[in-house]
């Protein structure tokens, strides 16, 4: 009997397996960076997808800016509600004598104020202007309170 044996070159099989080993690495490159391709494509699109959501979303989901209330140049303004709201009370450097406690009318009170006046302010919680109670200071020349931390129920406008 006689066998035969083929015998590839050594050259040969070096090629081959080369070439396999070339077309291995290929192919898992290739699988790779269309995994890498398809994670950054969809985590592309979430992010798209979340930030087109947030700037669809109604902007009345957001709290509202309050609107600084109406007072005019000069003027001390007292509301009775939260946020300039009610119907405002002003008084006037002219007619408001300075470094004395001014009460509102009787079960009046404010809860929001803007001072305008170029003096500062205090807010009394009490009629008196008693500093037993609360009460704050405000400085002059343009500043609005949407809320005051007590209801308001005389003030002091100060020299300087």
């Amino acid at each position: 009997m006689y066998t035969y044996t083929t015998s590839v070159p050594r050259s040969a099989a070096k090629t081959a397996a080369k070439t396999a080993t070339q077309t291995a690495v290929k192919t898992a490159t290739q699988t790779a960076v269309k995994a890498a391709t398809t994670s950054v494509t969809k985590t592309a699109l979430l992010v798209a997808v979340v930030l087109a959501a947030c700037l669809a979303a109604p902007a009345a989901a957001a709290p509202a800016a309050t609107a600084l209330g109406a007072c005019g140049p000069g003027r001390l303004c007292l509301w009775p509600k939260p946020d300039f709201k009610g119907r405002v009370q002003t008084h006037e450097l002219a007619t408001t004598d300075l470094d004395s406690c001014i009460a509102l009318p009787p079960g009046a009170s404010a809860q929001s104020l803007a001072n305008r006046t170029g003096r500062p302010v205090t807010t009394y919680q009490s009629a008196e202007c008693a500093e037993v109670g609360e009460f704050e200071t405000y400085p002059g020349r343009g500043t609005w309170v949407p809320q005051t931390p007590y209801e308001v129920r005389a003030f002091k406008l100060w020299e300087r």
